[in-house]
């Protein structure tokens, strides 16, 4: 009764073993009102398989949000393959793991998410039609990054009018935790704009790469430790890596104004959105930032198109907002304030799900 209850928030929670490509996998679906469930899949060396599992709950649930939030007609998911990307992929194993997605039968669609790459799931896509951002040249959309890095910047934009009245970019600094696909490209934006940035990465090749670039472009970038990423004195953090990292060692630390980044679950606890709060410091819900790339992937089932999934992207601006004003006009958190946002429109379209039909699926088949 101990895991029931561990899941009960849960639709389903599907374990994946395959003895001989060594995939060991837990695929989680939340809630499928808005539609299937979509959610990336990550692949990390889990200490364990009640940390694999706790991982993809969490990251399912905060899916549904997300999903909601960001208007798509897709429910909440997510997968995690437990492994080490760097030494324990193989084609047999994506392509295990798509036979495992497929027979969900169109209730999961996945795709790249920490620790796995378009690549990988070009070899799951030979099992099954359920893979979203994968390469142009495979059917998909490609590089996910692109927009998801753009609508961080949309969200700087929107918490720069909130705070200082204006949506530059120029004349504020920036600590960005993490230089992968998302934050270099941030980093890279905010340079052109004439930005000063604090930065850290685990990748010294990364951080040298950025140092050049800003060189180029003639901005200041001062690389820190990744405990003093926290303690600068920038404007706004903007945590682009792993989730958990606002909590009740860092909180005390942080002398920013804002919070705004692509990294998911960046809150370790809820409470800790009121610690940002009563310590002045404005919060850009993770889910609301970070959908961009979420917003591609679903506009794959209405066949890719860049145009479009820009012209949605923007809306980031808007929503965060819309979600601030909320939040001060309530008295409440602006985590509480998106929370509520999308838990409305969830109930509002529980009986209005009609359009992921056969026919919307059937489409899919093509790249096999």
């Amino acid at each position: 009764m101990d895991m029931f209850q561990k899941i009960s928030e849960h639709q389903q929670v599907v374990f994946c073993n395959d003895e001989s490509t060594g995939l060991k996998a837990i695929i989680a679906i939340h809630n499928t009102t808005l539609g299937p469930a979509l959610g990336g899949c990550r692949m990390q060396p889990y200490k364990s398989v009640d940390d694999a599992l706790e991982d993809v709950l969490r990251l399912s649930k905060g899916m549904t949000y997300k999903c909601a939030a960001a208007d798509v007609d897709f429910g909440g998911g997510k997968a995690v393959i437990i492994g080490d990307p760097l030494t324990d992929k193989s084609p047999e194993l994506f392509r295990a793991f798509g036979q495992f997605v497929d027979s969900l039968n169109g209730r999961f669609y996945t795709g790249t998410d920490m620790g796995t790459t378009p690549d990988d799931f070009v070899h799951a896509l030979k099992e099954t039609n359920c893979i979203v951002g994968v390469e142009e040249v495979y059917g998909g959309s490609g590089d996910s990054s692109l927009p998801t890095a753009l609508g961080v910047i949309y969200g700087l934009q929107a918490t720069n009018q909130a705070i200082w009245g204006t949506t530059d970019l120029h004349g504020k600094s920036y600590a960005i935790q993490g230089l992968g696909k998302v934050g270099f490209k941030v980093a890279e934006r905010l340079m052109e704009e004439g930005a000063d940035l604090y930065v850290t990465d685990i990748h010294q090749h990364v951080i040298d790469e950025l140092v050049t670039r800003s060189k180029e472009l003639g901005t200041l970038v001062k690389i820190v430790s990744s405990s003093e990423i926290y303690q600068t004195h920038a404007d706004v953090f903007i945590p682009c890596a792993i989730g958990g990292i606002i909590n009740d060692d860092t909180i005390p630390m942080l002398g920013v104004k804002a919070v705004v980044g692509s990294a998911n679950n960046q809150l370790l606890e809820l409470r800790h959105g009121q610690m940002l709060g009563q310590k002045g410091i404005l919060y850009a819900p993770d889910y609301i930032v970070n959908a961009g790339g979420l917003i591609q992937v679903a506009d794959e089932l209405y066949e890719p198109n860049k145009e479009r999934v820009l012209r949605k992207t923007k809306s980031i601006y808007t929503s965060l907002l819309d979600i601030y004003k909320q939040a001060i006009e309530e008295g409440i958190t602006t985590v509480e304030a998106s929370n509520r946002f999308c838990e409305e429109r969830l109930s509002a379209r529980t009986k209005r799900n009609s359009f992921f039909s056969h026919s919307k699926r059937a489409k899919w088949s093509v790249r096999n």
